[in-house]
């Protein structure tokens, strides 16, 4: 599961009673008993933040202070229960893991690529990589093997992590990739034959060597600064973009949360995004550990509702997607109830008492936060855009909606909605280590948004031309068209001109598919690749200029455009069947006359999007036009 292909099942709720809203009165008066509730206001102070150099800098300190608290919780087992795992475990597991790398494999300074669904080990590989020194790279684990294969020799990796379940992906490679010395399966046992361990076999060799004086992880000279973190955004081909991480931009990420949102080592998170994703796996795993909180580990997208009432979290990240798919299935299952007035007639009741003191809402709506597991207190949504009215509701049932702004170049936090203050329909501000600008604003104050923040990226790995087009002087230019208010506040209004961003935040680089697609099928002179449609109903779409040249010298003389429509299609869905699901091509457009490009021939996707909206516009004009004119003559023969 990615976050640019989130699927969400079919959510199952009981039918809601609703019966504390019948209790209104009772639960004012006790309200009114206990006095104003304190809660953070615009501008109050958090508790003071911390700022690590590295991320071992924070392991040490952490896992000293918080060893007996529960870091990560997990079903091993279906059908059993969650098992918790200590932040004093995790510490020796790390230890013991790092040393055996280190020391037996022998992999100080090396590339080791990890790709497994959300599970322990994955949280003590990621962290066993960034406290010794080795080069971690998180990979999609829903990549084709193909794409797999190309990123695992581009990175040159020396190792490999990985789940019983991705064994099969990992054996498609193994004969066509010659830098892998070693095959790691986690949960293994297996001792080490020809290029085969076991992820135990390792940390219990390591633990040996770390309780007989080897501190070998801990002596690794970590500098904040240098390249420590490979992160593909994309995986189609060689010129898929890497991003190159370190560590100040990780605990930068790590110290910029803890001041605009403070977690308590009560908390607890739910995973349920991919932990390949820079999300997941700053703000969802490394701030919460920072702070000596807990997450909670999903099984899967069909287990999200038994799994948060069983592991009751109190704070979850999550796409728009996600979010707008519980709604859904909530607010349908009250108006089944026949409660849906009532429940809107209390939001407004409880909005009105929240904003003199009394806060209510928690106790009101306690059903639903029954089936959410109770404690949920923060939702964040990040990665695409959300419905505003569904981040209102949010707030309305008496839980706290953030929303956060970034990209993986960012790693990932840029802006983020201070939970003192959060601004429903805004990303958030700019957090403390970064600073914002709009370049070339329009009359209403939009324009590109420009990061420059302690979080960016060294650069595209590999890449310099591209790195260069997108940061000038400390400047990163987000490619997102946006405004800020008065207070600081960023609203983002549109995407990009290149990238296509569906509903659930996956990324698609359209000139990647391009390269494939004019590589592959001579038929093509020009294209362009665009998301048609938007939101839940977003298209990737293919416009095409056709080789007639070619066609008529090596296929057929005088074809007819349905003739030269179905060749091109019958290219396209070959292409597709080595695409990863998402990014196939759905709709295929010939287009007729010439694309309006830049004075280097590149194309003005923007413009040519716009044509297509205006077009879209007319037609819709016309055809409401048409209808009046009908409905007159209707009433004039009558």
């Amino acid at each position: 599961m990615s976050l640019r292909d989130f699927k969400v099942p079919d959510f199952k709720f009981p039918k809601f009673k609703m019966k504390n809203i019948e209790k209104i009165d009772d639960l004012t008066e006790e309200a009114k008993k206990k006095g104003k509730q304190k809660e953070y206001k615009p501008g109050d102070p958090i508790p003071p933040a911390t700022r690590y150099e590295t991320m071992q800098d924070c392991f040490k300190d952490v896992t000293e202070k918080f060893k007996d608290n529960v870091l990560v919780t997990e079903k091993f087992d279906h059908k059993g229960k969650y098992e918790e795992i200590t932040y004093g475990m995790f510490r020796e597991d790390v230890l013991s893991f790092g040393t055996g790398l280190l020391e037996y494999l022998g992999l100080r300074g090396k590339r080791v690529v990890i790709v497994s669904e959300t599970t322990y080990d994955w949280y003590v590989s990621y962290m066993t990589l960034l406290c010794s020194g080795i080069i971690a790279i998180p990979m999609d684990k829903e990549l084709p093997s193909n794409e797999f294969e190309n990123l695992v020799k581009r990175s040159r990796a020396s190792a490999i992590i990985y789940s019983k379940r991705k064994k099969e992906l990992v054996d498609s490679i193994r004969d066509k990739v010659d830098t892998v010395d070693y095959y790691i399966e986690m949960y293994a046992d297996n001792e080490l034959k020809g290029k085969d361990v076991g992820f135990n076999n390792i940390k219990s060799i390591g633990k040996k060597l770390y309780e007989n004086g080897n501190n070998a992880v801990l002596d690794t000279k970590i500098d904040k600064d240098e390249f420590k973190v490979l992160i593909f955004t994309s995986g189609t081909t060689s010129a898929a973009k890497g991003v190159m991480v370190c560590n100040r931009n990780l605990t930068e990420n790590v110290y910029a949360c803890q001041c605009y949102v403070y977690l308590k080592p009560t908390d607890r998170l739910f995973s349920v995004l991919p932990l390949h994703h820079t999300y997941e796996s700053t703000i969802g795993f490394l701030y919460p550990f920072s702070q000596g909180a807990s997450v909670a580990v999903c099984e899967g997208l069909k287990y999200i509702v038994p799994n948060l009432k069983e592991s009751k979290p109190t704070a979850m990240l999550a796409v728009p997607l996600l979010i707008e798919s519980l709604y859904k299935k909530i607010t349908q299952n009250i108006k089944k109830s026949g409660k849906e007035t009532l429940v809107n007639s209390m939001i407004h009741v409880t909005n009105a008492l929240k904003m003199v003191g009394i806060d209510i809402k928690r106790k009101v709506f306690a059903e639903i936060h029954e089936n959410l597991g109770g404690n949920l207190r923060i939702i964040v949504s990040a990665a695409a855009p959300i419905d505003r009215k569904i981040g209102k509701w949010v707030e309305d049932i008496g839980i706290t909606f953030l929303q956060g702004y970034g990209l993986t170049e960012t790693a990932p936090i840029a802006a983020l909605t201070p939970e003192a203050d959060p601004r429903v329909g805004s990303v958030g501000k700019p957090v403390v280590c970064a600073e914002v600008k709009i370049e070339n604003p329009n009359e209403d104050g939009e324009g590109e948004v420009w990061i420059k923040s302690s979080t960016l990226m060294l650069g595209y790995y590999e890449n310099e031309e591209a790195t260069n087009e997108v940061i000038k002087d400390g400047w990163f230019n987000s490619g997102d068209i946006g405004y800020q208010d008065k207070d600081g506040f960023i609203y983002i209004t549109g995407r990009s001109k290149n990238v296509i961003v569906t509903a659930n935040g996956k990324n698609i680089y359209p000139e990647e598919i391009e390269l494939i697609l004019q590589k592959d099928i001579p038929y093509i002179s020009e294209c362009m690749v665009y998301g048609k449609g938007e939101k839940d109903d977003l298209t990737v779409s293919l416009k095409v200029i056709p080789n007639y040249e070619y066609i008529k010298e090596n296929v057929k003389d005088n074809m007819t455009e349905d003739e030269i429509y179905n060749l091109i299609w019958d290219e396209v869905k070959k292409v597709n069947k080595g695409l990863t699901s998402y990014k196939a091509i759905k709709y295929l457009e010939i287009k007729k006359d010439e694309f309006e490009k830049t004075t280097t021939m590149k194309i003005k996707r923007f413009a040519e999007l716009q044509k297509d909206k205006e077009k879209e516009e007319a037609s819709k004009k016309q055809d409401k036009s048409a209808k009046k004119e009908k409905n007159t003559d209707k009433k004039s023969k009558k």
